[in-house]
């Protein structure tokens, strides 16, 4: 069996990746709260819930990267007052900027950066707002700060598999209608119950 032959960029060493058998070729798996860059020939996936996936590559160099996150929230669903807002800013702030700093880092251009995003499903019918203020999060950032936004497939009541190829900015996307949720619910609501223990992280200057 073919195995993964190209290291993973520093810093990217925990990520899980392995060769798949279905797209001929390595692939680095993300959860909730990872993301991942890389200057290989490799396909970056995930599976989405109510989480957000950005899609960033430089088009001309051909390095680029997935994250997978979602907005801190309390009291439910809600965005209840301005702290609340100011601290879901911030880590989708941090959510993003990391990524984008490592791909500068690694060779990307800001002037050439394409954005894809994916996911903010509602898949949990009791939760209405949650997908929402993600999509409506990370369109906002895009908008922002100037980037491209050349490709969405967002929102809707179903999970979703992205399978994303940097080096050319090709995405797959299957909607997962006849998968059972509990799994990708579980998995959600852990790692939101993680990212409101955690503090903040202050902002990161783009360069």
């Amino acid at each position: 069996m073919p195995t993964v032959d190209d290291k993973a960029l520093p810093g990217f060493e925990h990520i899980n990746r392995y060769w798949d058998r279905v797209h001929k070729t390595q692939a680095a798996k993300l959860l909730p709260g990872e993301y991942y860059v890389t200057m290989n020939n490799e396909v970056i996936t995930t599976v989405l819930g109510s989480c957000v996936s950005a899609c960033i590559r430089d088009r001309v160099f051909g390095v680029g990267g997935m994250n997978h996150f979602m907005l801190p929230i309390s009291n439910g669903e809600g965005w209840g007052n301005a702290d609340l807002v100011s601290t879901a800013t911030r880590y989708g702030n941090y959510a993003m900027e990391h990524m984008i700093n490592d791909i500068l880092t690694h060779g990307g251009r800001r002037k050439n950066l394409e954005v894809k995003i994916f996911g903010g499903g509602q898949i949990i019918a009791s939760m209405t707002s949650v997908g929402l203020n993600n999509i409506n999060f990370v369109r906002e950032y895009i908008a922002a700060e100037g980037l491209t936004l050349i490709g969405e497939d967002v929102g809707d009541i179903y999970p979703r598999k992205v399978v994303y190829y940097p080096k050319t900015g090709r995405v797959k996307v299957k909607k997962l209608k006849e998968m059972h949720t509990d799994t990708i619910i579980n998995r959600e609501r852990d790692y939101q119950h993680d990212i409101e223990e955690k503090p903040v992280e202050g902002s990161i200057e783009l360069f």
